[in-house]
């Protein structure tokens, strides 16, 4: 697996991040689903393909997700049950997430589909 195969991509109208395979015809193998709450962004969805597992890449687009999160200027919800594991095992995040509340919740419940 060479460092240029995997990019993430964000796409700001679909609100989540991808995880591209460029050696698969730019093929999607995987997303982060979110929801701002002003300056708070919700990570509710993390999800990379079956036959992509094994390789960390769900640890390398959730690093790449908050690394985007932070260089904007907004802190990190985690909703999502991998980004709550992720995120303890990076302390330098630490400042940049916040405890997850109710109207964080409610965001979520409330998302276009």
């Amino acid at each position: 697996m060479t460092e240029d195969r995997f990019a993430v991509e964000h796409r700001t109208p679909e609100s989540r991040y991808v995880l591209i395979d460029r050696e698969s015809d730019d093929a999607v193998i995987g997303e982060e689903s979110y929801v701002d709450v002003g300056d708070e962004r919700v990570l509710f969805h993390t999800l990379v393909s079956d036959d992509y597992g094994g390789r960390g890449l769900a640890s390398r687009l959730v690093s790449a997700v908050v690394d985007d999160v932070v260089a904007h200027g907004k802190v990190v919800v985690p909703v999502c049950p991998y980004v709550k594991t992720w995120l303890p095992k990076h302390p330098e995040h630490a400042d940049h997430a916040v405890a997850v509340r109710p109207e964080h919740l409610r965001a979520v419940s409330r998302r276009p589909r």
